[in-house]
C-alpha cells in the first residue's frame, strides 16, 4: 500500500495571480522530485487552478496526469459575523518517477 505522503510542500494555494505564476510552481515542485501535486483554491481562483493545471499538463509537464479532483463546500464567516458557502477545489496531479 502506498503511504500517504501529504505535506504542505507539495500543495499550491492559488489566488490571485495570473495561472502562469502557479504553472511555475507546479512545474518547480515536480522538478524538485515530488511525484505529486496538489492545486487548490476557492470561490472565483477555481477558474485560474484549471488554466493552471491543464497549461502544466499540456505545455510543460506532458506526462502529468489528473490523479483526482476534490470538490465541495467551505463555509467562511466574514468580519461582520455573516457567514457564506464558497465552492473549493483540490485538483491532484502526479507524474511517475522514471525520468
Amino acid at each position: 500500500m502506498a503511504e500517504e505522503r501529504r505535506t504542505d510542500e507539495n500543495v499550491i494555494y492559488v489566488g490571485r495571480k495570473p495561472p502562469m505564476s502557479y504553472v511555475l510552481a507546479v512545474v518547480t515542485q515536480f522538478n524538485s522530485g515530488s511525484e505529486e501535486v496538489i492545486i487548490k483554491a476557492r470561490g472565483r481562483a477555481i477558474s485560474t487552478a484549471v488554466d493552471a493545471a491543464e497549461i502544466v499538463r499540456n505545455r510543460f509537464v506532458t506526462d502529468a496526469k489528473v490523479k483526482e479532483i476534490k470538490i465541495s463546500t467551505e463555509s467562511l464567516t466574514n468580519e461582520e459575523g455573516r457567514t457564506s458557502n464558497v465552492s473549493s477545489i483540490e485538483i491532484c496531479l502526479t507524474k511517475k518517477k522514471g525520468k
